[in-house]
């Protein structure tokens, strides 16, 4: 198969979606890959090393042109659909719930969509958890970052000093992200509450800190008087291939203190706060009511190396899958690949995706 890898093009987004190592291993099974110039210059990896490792470099409209199969980041964005042919395939994070115009391109042009975040395995989403990992883990220092008074926030020093408390980080969804974000706020010293609709995970957070963190059922009640002491609210929760339910509303949000900090890492999912709109890197915070919103849709994009390594680690296995079945087989044939399908022929071929597309239909 002929592999495509562009550079990509969303605002700050170093990552690229293959190493020069990963390239190495879809040659050496016979594929042709195509890289485009400096693709990887944002994670430290340059033209060379992907030629070293059997790339053939090309300019984005020859590449588009000659691959079978387009392998991204981040999903395709308006100023590339006139790249793509009809028909032809991309493997990346697609997030089509919270995207109508994407979703309308690609079922208009027929682009085969397979979505990094959607492919399940054993109950597990393995091409997303490490991207939710960083995501997670970022969240808490950004909110640090934010409560500083002269970007608006309270001024409150998320460890605290000696007489006075630390800061209150209320994590919504015990899942990678909340689990990563948890990880951090509690190492940073913070007051923690985690609220998740099931149990089970609160108990193993129970145990994980021998109490020291909170842990409360998910209800609107519960959200609201937890959301109400919390100097910073990071939204983690998922709904595979849906778009993220709003757990918090409007209304809380205009009674949260001012200066405190909302992290919306849902938002690649349209966002678990009402009041989210993504944000760039170069803009990345806005002001509701007093309360600061830090909703970039690429976090990770602001570690590249990092993100780059641990994404192709896990993902490389899946191309290359891809790659040797092709793509009319990977679609008919029962597996985990079937489950990453979101589009096909003018069909919205994944039941969540679907569903939500339809309530806003």
């Amino acid at each position: 198969m002929i592999v495509g890898i562009p550079k990509e093009i969303k605002e700050h987004e170093y990552r690229v979606s293959v190493t020069p190592a990963g390239v190495r291993e879809l040659v050496a099974d016979g594929n042709t890959v195509i890289v485009e110039h400096s693709a990887g210059a944002g994670s430290g990896f340059s033209d060379e090393e992907y030629s070293s490792a059997g790339a053939d470099l090309s300019d984005k409209k020859t590449l588009f042109n000659s691959a079978e199969l387009i392998v991204k980041v981040k999903e395709p964005l308006p100023s590339e659909f006139d790249f793509f042919y009809e028909g032809q395939a991309v493997f990346t994070f697609l997030h089509l719930a919270a995207n109508p115009g994407l979703t309308d391109f690609m079922l208009k042009k027929n682009i085969t969509g397979f979505a990094y975040e959607t492919l399940e395995k054993d109950g597990t989403l393995p091409l997303l958890k490490p991207m939710s990992e960083i995501a997670g883990k970022m969240a808490p220092i950004v909110g640090a970052y934010y409560l500083q008074k002269i970007y608006g926030g309270a001024g409150v020093l998320v460890t605290g000093a000696s007489g006075v408390a630390p800061a209150s980080f209320l994590i919504l969804g015990a899942g990678t992200v909340g689990m990563g974000a948890l990880q951090v706020a509690y190492g940073m010293g913070a007051n923690v509450t985690v609220i998740n609709r099931g149990e089970a995970r609160l108990k193993v957070i129970d145990r994980m800190y021998e109490g020291k963190v909170k842990t409360v059922i998910s209800t609107d009640e519960n959200i609201t008087v937890e959301g109400l002491k919390a100097d910073v609210l990071i939204g983690a929760v998922l709904i595979t291939g849906a778009r993220a339910p709003r757990l918090v509303s409007r209304e809380l949000v205009g009674k949260m203190k001012r200066g405190s900090v909302i992290v919306d890492v849902s938002v690649d999912q349209g966002g678990c706060v009402e009041t989210t709109k993504p944000t760039t890197h170069n803009d990345p915070v806005y002001s509701v009511d007093g309360v600061i919103h830090y909703t970039v849709a690429n976090m990770p994009g602001a570690y590249p190396r990092t993100s780059t390594l641990a994404l192709t680690g896990i993902t490389i296995s899946y191309i290359k899958e891809l790659a040797m079945m092709g793509i009319e087989q990977a679609i008919h044939k029962d597996g985990f690949l079937k489950g990453s399908l979101n589009t096909y022929k003018g069909n919205i071929m994944h039941e969540s995706l679907k569903k939500s597309i339809n309530s806003v239909s």
